[in-house]
Order: structure tokens, then sequence, then C-alpha cells
């Protein structure tokens, strides 16, 4: 099938203020935070899910609001705790003594970009509910099925600082989230920002500067971004180092890497890769798209063993050593 690059990248060039838009907004109540910001868009454009880890006061749940309101869709936030049932989350069938019928009252999971705040709070059946919703983009209360709006985003946070009370997300659901965010503190320059922000109370009120109906435009031109047989070997050979490192030259992972990535990595990378390749006006993936989302599209689908947790090797470093490793085409 033959592909007009240049097609392609005036396709991309007619759509491209959607991300100017969006980082403008965004700029406007986000100080700093830009890899934040991009991998939003990314797992939007991607038509994926996002998992935020950082700790408090890093403005995870505020960047999630502020998207939601730029775009003008939809937007829920449901607060994970402890006592958190799936029918919180899903909804669930209740008795209407007027209509002496039951009826399907809709939980917070039916909304455009949902929030859930600190998912590691509620106990798993919760997150199963969830997670389900979020792979079959539909949900079933009583007899009913019903399919979830597009676009549909789940944005979870969880907090690594505190382990009391938390229910780790088991590493099999994990792998339903496109990516991983590890979100770091701001720089000096930054932190003095937001003091003066708040202190003079500048508030800035966020309008909506698009619909949901151009995110779902953008998504599919994303998904007609070019991905060249060379790409696609590049990202199934850093996939497999994860799985066969020895085959790779990588021996000394052998006994750190539990379990490699599944095939939803290879999807993911090849997803992620399109949409960042997008973000920077190209209608076209090279490799360095591919190394900018790795470790946020691999970081959670690492299994690490108990060598590597003894002697603190990351998933980060795992495959940073992979990228050095498998030759870049």
């Amino acid at each position: 099938m033959q592909v007009n690059i240049n097609e392609l990248n005036e396709l991309v060039a007619s759509r491209h203020n959607f991300v100017d838009m969006i980082l403008h907004g965004m700029d406007q109540t986000i100080v700093g935070q830009r890899h934040l910001i991009e991998s939003l868009l990314v797992a939007m454009l991607a038509n994926g899910n996002v998992l935020l880890e950082g700790v408090p006061g890093l403005a995870k749940t505020l960047a999630i609001k502020t998207l939601a309101q730029l775009i003008d869709g939809k937007y829920s936030r449901i607060q994970f705790t402890p006592d958190l049932l799936p029918a919180d989350v899903t909804g669930t069938m209740i008795y209407s003594v007027k209509n002496e019928q039951f009826q399907v009252k809709k939980g917070p999971i039916f909304a455009n970009f949902v929030l859930a705040d600190e998912i590691n709070r509620a106990p798993a059946k919760v997150q199963s509910a969830l997670l389900e919703a979020m792979q079959e983009r539909q949900v079933t209360i009583g007899d009913n099925t019903f399919r979830l709006d597009s676009p549909f985003l789940v944005m979870a946070t969880q907090n690594p600082i505190e382990q009391e009370g938390t229910y780790p997300l088991p590493e099999a659901q994990v792998d339903r989230f496109l990516l991983k965010v590890v979100i770091g503190y701001p720089t000096r320059d930054e932190e003095m920002t937001i003091i003066r922000q708040n202190i003079n109370r500048e508030k800035v009120e966020v309008r909506p500067m698009l619909r949901p109906v151009d995110v779902i435009e953008a998504q599919k031109i994303v998904e007609k971004i070019y991905l060249d047989e060379k790409i696609e070997r590049y990202i199934v050979d850093i996939v497999f180092a994860t799985r066969f490192p020895a085959e790779y030259g990588l021996r000394d992972l052998q006994n750190i890497i539990s379990f490699g990535c599944s095939p939803r990595a290879s999807i993911g990378l090849a997803r992620a890769a399109r949409a960042y390749a997008f973000i920077r006006g190209r209608g076209y993936v090279i490799p360095e798209d591919v190394r900018s989302v790795c470790h946020d599209v691999l970081r959670h689908r690492i299994g690490l063993s108990y060598e590597a947790e003894a002697n603190n090797i990351s998933a980060d470093e795992i495959i940073s050593e992979i990228l050095n490793k498998i030759e870049v085409p």
C-alpha cells in the first residue's frame, strides 16, 4: 500500500492547532509539568488510559480537571476509599415505588473524563469494576449493557509514599493502562511562581476551547499516521528484549526481570508513538517518538525479581539499558 507522507504531514498540520490550544490552556493553570501535560495528551489521542503516580500536591488532579474543562466534556471524579463498592463506580438498579419496577441508576463512570483519585485506596473488586469498564468500554448493570461515551479517558492517580490502608493494583490489571506516568517535583523557579500565584490568589478561569468531537477527529488522524515496518521491528525488539534479554546481549537482566511485557506493550508503544508524532506535528513515526514514550508505556509492565528489588534496580533503569542496547533503525 502506497503511503503519501506529504499528504499525511499536511493533514496533521491542518489539525495541529488542536494540540496548541490544549497546551496553551493547560499552561494557564499548570506551572511547569510539561511531561505530565504531554502524557495526558498522548493517552487521550491514542484512546488509552493513564495512571499518574506522584507525591501529593504536584497538580495531578488539577491537570486532569483542566484538560476536561478545555475539552468541554462530561467530567466526573471518584474518590477511592476502602469502603467503596463496585456499584458506586458503575451504577446499580434502584426500585421506583412510583413505577413499581427497578430502574437503572448510572454511576460516575458514565462520563468522557473520569478521575479515579487515589485508586490504590479501594479494594480489588472496585478496582476491577473500573478496569473492566476501561478495557471493554461498556458497563453491565442488571440485564442492561451500556456503551460508554466517546471520547472516554480514565485518569487514575496513586500515592506512592503511603502503604498503610492501600491496595496495590495487581500487575496483570495495571497492564490495562496505556501509560504509567511518574511525576517529579517542580524546579526552583517553578516553585517560586506557584507560591506567588497562590499568595496573590491568581486564579485563571478555564474556558472550553474545544469539544469532545474535536478529540474524536484528532484520534482518527492519529490512527492514519504512518508507522514504517522498520519502526514496527524496533518496537517488537524492545518488547522481546524484556522477555528474552539474553538473546539481545543483555544477559545481566535475566535474573532481574521476573516476567517481560505482554503484547499490549507492543500495541501501546505503537499507539503512543503515533500520538507523540501527532503532537510533534509529523504524519509519520520516527525512532525518537518510540524512545520518548517507551518508559511511560513499559514501566508498569515489567515484573521485577526479588534480586532487582534487593539491589534497588527500577524498571526505568532496565528500560534505559534496553534502549541503549537495541539498534535504532
